[in-house]
């Protein structure tokens, strides 16, 4: 008996947050053709998304740092706090940005610059879709230099609060902690540390269900706060 082939997986709904509206088009002729992306819907402001989002129901937003109104900080803070969000990525102009550091505190998946080529772009969107995020190692770094807050002594504080969360962690699962930490995917981890997909993406749930969180930027976050970047080299 011939065994049926696998469905093919749904297309990625792709939803796009942007006051200008040449960048909304020129985001729309760049991904609009993409195999497995179909962009369901622009706003033009922050303050529409959640409501796009309701009637839209997108698996990922493209969302513009800095619009009037509500900028897409505020915004990301919304969708990330409501039941079922969809994945963000943050779009804008500069690499170490205060606002997109705290936009991935709020849960964003990541960020691309609004030069990105549009491959990469596409890449992006796929893999946040997919559960992994669209730091790579050397923009994780230098982002997370930029992880200070206003103070030494708030600083001081997010640094013990972080090493007393990564302390209740098993050894595999610090383990896998660090290595998201590092910017690597799911497959990156199981090859590195000898274990399969499926067991990296248990240890990754049981790490964001421990510390309730709500994506895996915010465990790189935790793990750099906690001082285990440098730790392992």
């Amino acid at each position: 008996m011939t065994t049926p082939a696998p469905a093919p997986a749904p297309p990625v709904r792709l939803l796009i947050i942007d006051d200008d509206p040449l960048v909304r088009a020129g985001l729309t002729l760049m991904l609009g053709g993409a195999a497995g992306i179909d962009i369901v819907g622009e706003g033009a402001d922050g303050s529409q998304a959640a409501a796009l989002a309701d009637r839209l129901r997108p698996d990922v937003v493209l969302m513009d740092i800095r619009m009037p109104v509500m900028d897409g900080l505020t915004a990301t803070e919304v969708l990330r706090g409501r039941p079922d969000a969809p994945e963000i990525i943050v779009l804008t102009t500069f690499h170490a940005d205060e606002q997109v550091l705290r936009a991935i505190r709020a849960g964003a998946a990541g960020f691309v610059l609004k030069d990105t080529p549009p491959a990469q772009i596409v890449e992006s969107v796929r893999r946040v879709a997919a559960g992994d995020p669209v730091l790579s190692p050397a923009v994780t770094r230098q982002l997370m230099a930029r992880a200070t807050g206003p103070g030494q002594d708030e600083r001081t504080g997010r640094g013990q609060r972080a090493r007393e969360r990564i302390a209740s962690l098993a050894d595999r699962e610090r383990e896998v902690a660090v290595a998201v930490g590092q910017g690597r995917s799911n497959a990156e981890i199981a090859a590195t540390l000898y274990l399969s997909v499926a067991t990296v993406k248990t240890q990754v749930s049981r790490i964001l269900a421990k510390f309730g969180f709500n994506n895996r930027v915010q465990i790189a976050l935790l793990v750099h706060d906690a001082g285990l970047l440098d730790d392992e080299g």
